[in-house]
C-alpha cells in the first residue's frame, strides 16, 4: 500500500508530495516553472538531507516561517 503525504500545495501546478512505498520514499515536486521532478530515496535521513539543501535559508525565497513549516512536514513523513 502506498501512502501519499502532501508537503505543500499552492495550486495544481505548484506542489510537493512524498509517496511512501515500504522503505522507498518517492518525492514529486511539481512547479509551473520546471515541470515535474521526481526523486527516490531509500531512507528518511537521505530525504531529509535533500530537503535541508533544497530548502536552505540561502536558496528559499519565501518567508522563514514557510520554510520551517515545509521542513516540519518533511520530518513528519
Amino acid at each position: 500500500m502506498i501512502k501519499k503525504v502532501e508537503i505543500y500545495k499552492k495550486d495544481k501546478w505548484n506542489m510537493l508530495t512524498v509517496e511512501i512505498n515500504g522503505k522507498t520514499l518517492i518525492l514529486r515536486e511539481i512547479s509551473d516553472q520546471w515541470g515535474e521532478d521526481c526523486h527516490t530515496f531509500l531512507s528518511r535521513p537521505a530525504m531529509m538531507q535533500w530537503a535541508e539543501e533544497r530548502f536552505s535559508k540561502e536558496a528559499y525565497d519565501g518567508s522563514e516561517e514557510e520554510r520551517q513549516q515545509i521542513l516540519q512536514a518533511f520530518r513528519q513523513v
